[in-house]
């Protein structure tokens, strides 16, 4: 039986299913990479796991560490799987010829195959990576970077503080070639770290709020698509996703073209209290597309005006918000970063 909406999470992942599994794993990735996964999943699918993400609560790390291990561990079988292994080439062999030829072609062909030591550093940020290791010995930062890239070690190297930059050149200056099992060694003792750093993350939180954050991630086709579909079920979800989506801060990502629609639907005085609490990028965004008088005037009123209440401030801005969404929908202004750079204007 699926789980009720911001009802208390079970004791173990199994007795949840498919589609809750998926959205706690798209709150776990983030909303940038969880908008690029909803690009390549069908509507109907979309449309469940984006109502599911919707009502799924505060998940607790020990739920989200055993989708995302669960999720970690069948992506590697399937690999495992489709590519095949160094393990399964010597079983092949083993098989196939005299048990001595089978363990000299092995031999020969070990070296040419086997991982890369410090492989999972290799795709790592420079930045990111310095992070990690800064704090370790000299001697193991000097034996990582001798297995990086010229280009990345010396980012890394570049990082370090003078004493400890002295110290790992002198070390991988000095250093001989070191014993395989040295290395793994290490190499697991890092890699064990890593896990655990990742897998200790804060709680994170679904709903509504991480709804409209992966949303307005998404492309504008992709967006309509979902919220059609969630509309038809559930109208107040919908609003109530649209009215977090866009905020009156986001205006300032509005064409001018479009600002100008906007400022012709809206009263002066709603304006210079909408405003009030406004950043200066947003005001400068405003008042470059009104003339000089009207520019003055608004300013001129937001000087005098005096204390507001904040209820105020906001229904202001959210009346503004709704016209430019009003616009959005009519095709009569354009957003930054919704579809607006691709699509093609006659």
């Amino acid at each position: 039986m699926p789980r009720k909406p911001n009802e208390p999470f079970p004791e173990s992942i199994s007795e949840l299913d498919g589609i809750e599994k998926a959205a706690i794993l798209l709150l776990a990735i983030g909303p940038d990479s969880a908008a690029s996964v909803l690009k390549h999943m069908p509507n109907d699918r979309v449309e469940e796991v984006t109502r599911s993400l919707a009502g799924l609560g505060r998940v607790p790390d020990k739920v989200q560490n055993a989708v995302v291990a669960e999720f970690y561990n069948i992506s590697i079988a399937t690999q495992y799987a489709n590519e095949g292994s160094l393990s399964y080439a010597k079983l092949l062999l083993q098989n196939s010829m005299d048990p001595g030829i089978a363990e000299r072609m092995l031999s020969q062909i070990q070296t040419q195959v086997q991982k890369t030591p410090f492989s999972f550093l290799q795709r790592a940020e420079s930045d990111n990576l310095l992070t990690f290791i800064q704090d370790e010995h000299p001697q193991t930062i000097a034996l990582i970077l001798c297995h990086l890239s010229h280009h990345k070690a010396s980012e890394i190297l570049g990082g370090l503080a003078m004493e400890k930059q002295l110290e790992v050149i002198k070390r991988i200056a000095n250093m001989e070639q070191t014993n395989p099992e040295v290395i793994r060694e290490v190499e697991r003792g890092l890699e064990s770290r890593l896990s655990n750093m990742l897998m200790q993350s804060m709680e994170k939180a679904g709903g509504v709020p991480t709804v409209s954050e992966i949303l307005n991630l998404t492309d504008r086709a992709t967006e309509k698509t979902i919220m059609e579909g969630l509309e038809a079920d559930d109208p107040d979800l919908v609003e109530e996703i649209r009215r977090l989506m866009f905020v009156f801060e986001d205006i300032k990502l509005v064409n001018d073209k479009g600002i100008q629609s906007v400022l012709k639907e809206v009263e002066n005085d709603e304006l210079s209290l909408a405003l009030k609490t406004a950043s200066e990028q947003l005001k400068e965004k405003i008042f470059s597309n009104m003339s000089e008088r009207a520019a003055a005037m608004v300013k001129e009123d937001m000087e005098f005006m005096g204390p507001v209440r904040v209820s105020d401030v906001e229904s202001a801005q959210q009346r503004i918000v709704d016209i430019v969404r009003r616009l959005e929908e009519s095709g009569d202004l354009m957003i930054e970063g919704r579809g607006g750079d691709s699509e093609m204007i006659v």
